[in-house]
């Protein structure tokens, strides 16, 4: 006669049966999640549809007369330049009044997707006395890679009013230093305490659609997917402009800023 077994024993197959198909569809279901917002993260665009935006940027009126600076303060940076005086980077211009170092980026319209910090840095660097480039733009979490390219001391300021603020010596030439930012800011000025007249911007954002003109005036911003934006033209003397513009799936369109001084 067999001697019949004890309840929890009769259930015990049930149970591992039930917990299996339970961790089954959770696990399931999270892994797809998981899969889901990685695929978004690594590429929230789709290229099938994206469109882009290009323009020009001018200056209106009688631009002021560059200002002079005078370099016999440092031997070092007068000799690197080859003058004992050079004029700032406040006001550059081009042909027919275009304007250069102006930063444009999408103010609004991105903020549903999540885009990931480029692995590649950007470059400031140091030259002739100088931070090169004048105006740029990262994105948060990417790599800024602080270089000096001169044969003396420099030191690099970041007076950030959200991101945290650094001060880094750099008095050999050829060093790097890396640092990255945390969230978006516009902008994060740059100055150089042994050098007073050297100054640099960086726009801090957390999405790629940026950029500087250039020294026609040109910017242009590629991939962008479809929907309206505001986009911000940004100038460290004349302050900011802003319009809005629609991207239709594979559309090209174009803006054109007009500063006034």
């Amino acid at each position: 006669m067999t001697r019949d077994r004890p309840v929890y024993l009769m259930l015990w197959p049930c149970a591992v049966l039930i917990a299996a198909a339970i961790s089954t569809q959770c696990g399931g279901s999270s892994e797809k999640t998981l899969s889901n917002d990685a695929a978004k993260s690594a590429s929230p665009v789709d290229p099938a549809t994206a469109g882009a935006l290009s323009g020009t940027v001018v200056l209106e009126g009688t631009p002021p007369a560059a200002t002079v600076i005078r370099l016999d303060g440092d031997p070092t940076c007068a000799k690197l330049n080859g003058s004992s005086e050079r004029t700032t980077d406040f006001l550059v211009m081009g042909e027919n009044n275009s304007l250069q170092n102006v930063f444009i980026y999408v103010k609004e319209g991105v903020e549903r997707l999540t885009f990931p910090a480029p692995a590649d840095p950007v470059v400031l660097d140091q030259q002739q006395c100088r931070y090169v480039p004048h105006v740029l733009g990262i994105q948060v979490g990417q790599p800024l890679a602080i270089r000096n390219s001169d044969p003396l001391l420099h030191n690099v300021r970041a007076d950030g009013a959200i991101n945290q603020p650094f001060n880094l010596g750099q008095p050999i030439q050829g060093m790097t230093m890396t640092r990255t930012f945390t969230t978006r800011e516009i902008m994060v000025p740059f100055k150089c305490d042994v050098h007073a007249w050297m100054s640099a911007f960086i726009g801090v954002l957390d999405h790629p659609f940026h950029a500087v003109s250039d020294g026609s005036g040109r910017f242009s911003l590629a991939g962008l997917p479809p929907g309206s934006y505001t986009i911000e033209a940004w100038h460290e003397k004349l302050g900011t402009q802003t319009q809005q513009v629609t991207i239709g799936p594979n559309e090209s369109k174009t803006l054109s800023f007009a500063f006034k001084i």
